[in-house]
């Protein structure tokens, strides 16, 4: 099986997808679009898995309902404003739906609603509605950067991704994703929307299971801060045009999409965790001897989501006991004198801890090894065969500035 990563398309590379992204004015700044459509040619399964925060933004209350049937057209999504703990939140999240279907004619129960930006203001339906023609009207095969930009908020960098692979009978099936997330990111789902798109035919149940076990070894394996967010979707829309046998059951096709899915999700997760705010380092963990994939996936988000891992990393310093103890408080059953820990980038690999001991390492080289833009800390717990990885970043001075005036 060959996934092929293709060099543009995002969401619009499967078969029968349009979208566009405009400034329709809910931010300030011109320069910034704010609104973002995308839709199908016809009538898609879907699935989606949401935040697991108690206070949730209305956005997710509104999908979950219109996703009940597994059917859905179209994903309408504004940045600026999140539409959470606001009164009449529910009903400004209708009404975007409702303006969905005046535009375009999909019915409002058919479409997946999102919003992003800050907590507890209350959004304005006018500029979207005074936006919704051009928006509309600017629907094309060829718009899928322009809708990854309009839901970026703190991001530097648009998330777009799209890959191919081949299913049975000579059908080659498309899948495509846009995504936002630069901070208040956290495992339970990462801090995140991200709109996934494919052209192959399966049902909404399937895509819904290849959607959560994708989503717990990618998105749930993300921290940039340890915080949360109260409107994380990841929602995947499959129009089965690309014309293959639908996939019902756990068959050989349902396996090859699964890995191109994968591909995408992991993918993004890289993009994302890079992107953190204020970051200058991707730091990736990979926990391998693990008892089981669970022992592994816990100790992995700890090391990651550790500040003081965090900031040794923005430091260059390889302050491995941080590693230790981080391990040590994640909540897994684990052998801590078995304990190996190495750091690796391009400039090489440094091993510091053996059996849970220091070992003697080049405090130079290792200051070489972690001054690059991209580090992997390596555990391997010497306890089995399972293994996981967690993606994050560093943590510096400008994530506080950037969160010291958010809303400012």
């Amino acid at each position: 099986m060959h996934i092929e990563i293709l060099k543009e398309g995002g969401v619009t590379a499967p078969k029968g997808f349009r979208a566009n992204g405009i400034h329709c004015g809910i931010r300030k700044n011109k320069d910034k679009k704010d609104l973002m459509l995308i839709v199908s040619d016809v009538l898609c399964d879907a699935a989606a898995v949401y935040t697991q925060n108690l206070v949730c933004g209305a956005p997710v209350t509104v999908t979950r309902e219109n996703l009940k049937n597994g059917k859905a057209r179209a994903v309408i999504c504004n940045s600026g404003i999140a539409n959470t703990c606001n009164a009449d939140g529910v009903e400004k999240a209708e009404a975007m739906c409702a303006l969905t279907e005046q535009y375009t004619g999909i019915p409002a129960n058919d479409v997946v609603v999102a919003s992003t930006g800050v907590i507890g203001q209350p959004i304005d339906l006018e500029p979207i509605q005074s936006g919704m023609q051009t928006l509309v009207d600017g629907l094309n095969e060829n718009g899928s950067s322009a809708a990854a930009q309009a839901i970026m908020t703190t991001d530097t960098v648009k998330k777009e991704i799209a890959v191919s692979v081949e299913l049975s009978g000579g059908k080659t099936c498309t899948l495509g994703a846009i995504a936002k997330g630069s901070g208040m990111i956290h495992p339970n789902m990462a801090t995140m929307l991200s709109f996934i798109t494919t052209d192959a035919n399966i049902s909404a149940e399937m895509l819904q299971k290849a959607l959560r076990w994708c989503v717990t070894r990618s998105y749930n394996m993300l921290s940039v801060d340890g915080d949360t967010s109260t409107n994380d979707t990841v929602a995947i829309l499959a129009n089965g045009l690309c014309g293959n046998t639908r996939m019902e059951t756990e068959n050989e096709d349902y396996a090859v999409f699964c890995r191109a899915l994968f591909k995408i999700c992991n993918h993004i997760v890289r993009m994302l965790a890079k992107d953190g705010e204020g970051a200058t380092k991707l730091v990736v963990c990979e926990v391998v001897g693990a008892a089981d994939e669970e022992t592994a996936r816990i100790c992995a988000k700890s090391v990651i989501r550790s500040p003081l891992v965090k900031t040794a990393m923005f430091g260059s310093d390889a302050n491995w006991g941080r590693v230790l103890c981080a391990l040590g408080y994640a909540g897994a059953a684990i052998d801590v004198s078995k304990i190996d820990v190495s750091f690796r980038s391009r400039k090489g690999t440094v091993p510091v801890c053996k059996n849970g001991a220091g070992i003697e390492f080049s405090e130079e080289k290792a200051k070489e090894v972690l001054l690059e833009d991209e580090i992997e800390i390596l555990v391997d717990l010497n306890s089995g065969d399972a293994e996981a990885t967690a993606y994050g970043c560093d943590l510096t001075y400008d994530y506080v500035k950037i969160n010291g005036d958010y809303r400012t």
